[in-house]
């Protein structure tokens, strides 16, 4: 599978839901006809469409049983679980016109709330359930339900190893991935699939209790944001002290290029968050302040002009407003800046710009810090609440 893009066309895949859809109603062609010759299987996915699915290996494994074998393709999406293999092993059951999906090894337990999943329970997504039970319906005619089921185990043999590379850790999600997918086929670098792991991380912190969220722009970002930012402050709004103590992995949620998307599903969800941190370097903050949402790099640039004119509002003199006007990079500019005492609010001016447009984004009163750090960890500036 392949979609336009431009002059070059990048390759879909297909979700760990559609993997263990077309693992599934393989293993039962399998069990109920011995037939494990099928090179892909042909599944139905949510929006209707027909999609094949190559099938690694097929093999009946008993009476009214059998497993199925699918190696994930994620297309050319960055995907930790592309090249990883998806078993499913079906059994006939004599409990009628039931079916059961469960997880074996590899595949996460919940353990947290607010991912609209049992605690307890394997981390298999609501839509690859649907799509399995479609698919195993359509596969078995009506009359083989009045007296017979399934039962559906799913197992990733890497699945232990994968998990950490995942947002699952900070969702409560151990043990190994995620069944995933709402579409049945993955599209490179997704806005859909990025959106949808930034509401999931809100929802998961909401459910958990915290009324403070950090927005980051990357693992670097986060990595500094955990020894700067806590949950409490010096004073309460009565003036009493207040011990500040480090948040929870559940608090942090990596926005990437998806600012102002963030900020106001953040605000959507204001009856649960007190506060909410944006926090990053110069060049998504220099990006930001000019009111930019999607600050990736293909999609926007840094305003070297903008920036220049701040750097004057500061007092730079001209043959600094010049150089920056010249710059490079945003990085380049924080290194003509940094130390210059003729001008020593730019990077504070600059984070008040951002300020101001999360505030618009957000379209509500909740509470918004902007950090910017240097890259040696070091706070530069921070403006807002």
């Amino acid at each position: 599978m392949s979609q336009g893009g431009g002059a070059q066309k990048q390759r879909t895949g297909y979700t760990t839901g559609s993997c263990a859809a077309a693992g599934a109603r393989a293993a039962l062609r399998a069990a109920i006809t011995g037939d494990c010759t099928a090179g892909s299987m042909a599944i139905t996915i949510p929006r209707g469409d027909t999609i094949p699915v190559p099938i690694k290996e097929c093999t009946r494994t008993g009476d009214d049983r059998a497993r199925c074998v699918i190696t994930k393709d994620g297309g050319d999406d960055p995907d930790v679980t592309h090249g990883a293999d998806i078993v499913v092993d079906l059994y006939v059951t004599g409990r009628p016109d039931e079916i059961e999906i469960d997880g074996g090894e590899g595949v996460g337990v919940v353990t947290k709330p607010g991912l609209g999943l049992e605690i307890g329970k394997p981390a298999i997504n609501p839509v690859p359930k649907r799509m399995i039970v479609q698919n195993l319906r359509e596969e078995a005619a009506g009359s083989f339900w009045d007296s017979r089921g399934i039962r559906v185990v799913i197992s990733v043999p890497r699945g232990r190893e994968l998990g950490p590379r995942t947002d699952n850790p900070r969702l409560g999600i151990i043990g190994g991935i995620s069944i995933l997918g709402t579409s049945g086929i993955v599209i490179p670098f997704s806005t859909a699939s990025y959106a949808a792991s930034i509401r999931q991380n809100l929802d998961v912190a909401a459910a958990m209790g915290e009324d403070t969220i950090v927005l980051t722009t990357g693992g670097r970002s986060e990595e500094f944001a955990r020894n700067a930012v806590a949950r409490g402050s010096d004073d309460d709004d009565t003036g009493a002290k207040q011990k500040a103590s480090r948040l929870p992995d559940h608090c942090f949620v990596q926005m990437g290029d998806f600012a102002g998307y963030s900020v106001r599903e953040s605000a959507k969800r204001s009856a649960h968050f007190r506060k909410v941190y944006v926090v990053g370097f110069v060049g998504k903050l220099a990006k930001m302040a000019t009111g930019v949402k999607q600050t990736h790099v293909k999609g926007s640039k840094v305003d070297m002009k903008f920036l220049s004119g701040l750097a004057a509002g500061a007092g730079a003199p001209d043959d600094v407003v010049r150089a920056i006007t010249k710059a490079n990079t945003a990085r380049h500019v924080s290194e003509i800046m940094s130390g210059l005492e003729c001008a020593p609010g730019f990077f504070e001016m600059l984070c008040a710009e951002v300020h101001k447009h999360m505030k618009n984004h957000a379209q509500s009163d909740i509470a918004i810090e902007v950090v910017l750090f240097g890259f040696d960890g070091s706070i530069l500036a921070r403006a807002g609440a």
